[in-house]
């Protein structure tokens, strides 16, 4: 069964044009590494809950959309593969954090085992 890393985050709506440029690249990046898939969302029904939500999990701001996304491997172990080759590669190299077009501190992620796929 297929590994997955998910992802929350908040992107400024000022600032979609230059994340949408990004996310792209980094698609691109990470299937000429070997992910079988990559995937980014943009929120469409995303409503702040009661006591839990994507909003809050993010802090979401006013002038903000939530973006949720993945990437499929084969297996954990060719996920630790494809992401090493991934944070070698020259664009990740050159990218400064300070002008990424999201707050990365507000960025949820994580590695998730398939437990069950239809």
């Amino acid at each position: 069964m297929a590994y997955v890393d998910g992802f929350v985050l908040p992107v400024p709506r000022a600032k979609l044009d230059d994340y949408r440029k990004l996310a792209r690249k980094a698609s691109k990046i990470w299937r000429e590494h070997g992910a079988l898939e990559y995937v980014e969302c943009i929120e469409d029904d995303v409503k702040p809950g009661k006591w839990t939500s994507f909003p809050q999990s993010v802090k979401l701001k006013p002038d903000e959309v939530v973006v949720f996304a993945w990437i499929v491997y084969k297996s954990r172990a060719q996920r630790d593969k494809v992401n090493a080759k991934v944070m070698q590669d020259p664009f990740m190299q050159g990218m400064d954090p300070k002008n990424i077009p999201f707050d990365g501190k507000r960025l949820i992620f994580g590695g998730f085992k398939t437990f069950v796929s239809g």
